[in-house]
């Protein structure tokens, strides 16, 4: 029988021991989810990776990063491990265990690549190859290589990568990149929107800084061609989900059309909306296409309103209306391969052949063209918010950001 020390010892060490258990919660160990919960993202991706959880002090706010699938943010939640997940991840793909031979498109709601995708300055298609989808291939560097992880906080993950790409014109890129992803806080959040959230909404937002170098010994030109930094976040669609994305009015002759409408084909007059300084564009995963804004219309935010599950998301990025050029990723031989978009927006739907990589929809941004000197570097910034809660609360919230209320965005297209 233990004396009464030894007793005491064993029972501060089960309370320990019960305390550890009920933690495994916050990450999702132990504890079964339903696919749609952040939970069931943790566990399912833990069968294939060694994801990085990044968490605020409540454990409300958690992002998954991954450096072993090229720095993705996975998904996020606002409401801790049984809360939604709001990336969309491509389950079956990850079940195949197969490098697939176009794209390996594993999901992630932010994931970084490198343009651009069309043009005769593309890193997606062979030099003299005819720019169709059976030609085009995502390099893997952006597909199937890790990066390397160089720094982890509980709020924070640094990513680096180095690669060697050629382009259809036959020029090679030398070229480093590093990768921040940084949990943001409420007040942060509050901030950077100029918001004051409200009691009855829950949130989390993170940002990306994203920096590419030119490592090798030659200057990146429009004669050469270069590459451009490309922020895309997959997520899930709906049948009430529209994108909004606020533009420059003005003058077409002085800013140019409102936006691209016509990268798979042009947009079905039912699908896009553009009206009074505002873009519309349903993302319901049933129809492919696209659409983007260049920088001279763009106004550094976009978004989207899902009116079936109540969430608005929010994206911020970086734009320079001064810059030489922004890359133009159209499938095509172009006349102008630097009058590009800076922020896209993309819409799932079956191919041709009527198989589809989804369903999912996109939020892009893109740097400007990485005009570089050996050495030089280029930095594009981009920050994802979601909110969950009342109508009336994500409602205070549009209308501070946008300029105009969930009502209005929900109903645009109908």
């Amino acid at each position: 029988m233990p004396n009464k020390s030894q007793a005491t010892y064993l029972l501060l060490i089960t309370i320990i021991l019960i305390s550890c258990t009920s933690k495994q919660e916050d990450v999702g160990k132990m504890v079964e989810y339903k696919k749609g919960q952040f939970g069931y993202d943790v566990n399912f991706l833990k069968n294939y990776d060694k994801p990085i959880i990044l968490k605020d002090k409540s454990n409300n706010a958690q992002v998954i990063v991954s450096p072993k699938y090229q720095g993705k943010v996975f998904t996020s939640t606002a409401d801790g491990a049984s809360g939604i997940s709001f990336g969309w991840i491509n389950y079956e793909l990850f079940k195949t265990e197969e490098i697939q031979k176009h794209i390996n498109a594993y999901g992630g709601e932010e994931r970084l690549w490198l343009g651009p995708e069309g043009g005769q300055f593309s890193i997606f298609f062979k030099k003299g190859t005819e720019m169709v989808f059976d030609n085009w291939n995502t390099p893997p560097a952006i597909d199937t290589e890790a990066f390397i992880s160089v720094f982890q906080s509980e709020n924070k993950v640094s990513m680096q990568k180095d690669m060697t790409l050629e382009n259809y014109s036959g020029t090679k890129f030398n070229i480093k990149i590093n990768r921040d992803v940084h949990l943001l806080s409420n007040h942060n959040i509050e901030s950077l929107l100029d918001v004051k959230l409200p009691v009855s909404a829950k949130s989390v937002g993170y940002e990306t800084i994203n920096i590419i170098t030119n490592t090798g010994d030659l200057e990146w030109t429009q004669k050469s061609g270069t590459v451009c930094i490309w922020i895309l976040g997959m997520y899930k669609p709906s049948d009430k989900m529209t994108v909004v994305i606020p533009y420059e009015k003005g003058d077409k002759a002085r800013l140019g059309e409102i936006a691209t409408t016509d990268y798979f084909g042009e947009i079905p007059s039912d699908r896009i909306l553009m009206k009074d300084g505002y873009l519309f564009f349903k993302a319901d995963g049933k129809k492919r296409s696209k659409l983007g804004l260049t920088p001279h219309r763009a106004k550094k935010i976009a978004g989207s309103y899902d009116a079936v599950n109540n969430i608005l998301t929010v994206i911020q990025y970086s734009v320079d209306k001064n810059a030489n050029g922004y890359s133009n990723q159209l499938w095509e031989i172009q006349e102008e391969p630097f009058n590009g978009d800076v922020v896209n927006s993309y819409n799932d739907g079956p191919l041709s052949d009527g198989s589809q990589l989804g369903p999912f929809y996109e939020l892009e941004s893109s740097s400007p063209s990485a005009l570089l000197k050996p050495g030089e570097k280029l930095k594009h910034v981009q920050r994802t918010f979601h909110f969950i809660g009342e109508k009336e609360a994500l409602d205070t919230i549009a209308v501070k950001v946008f300029g105009i209320g969930i009502n209005e965005i929900s109903a645009a297209l109908k």
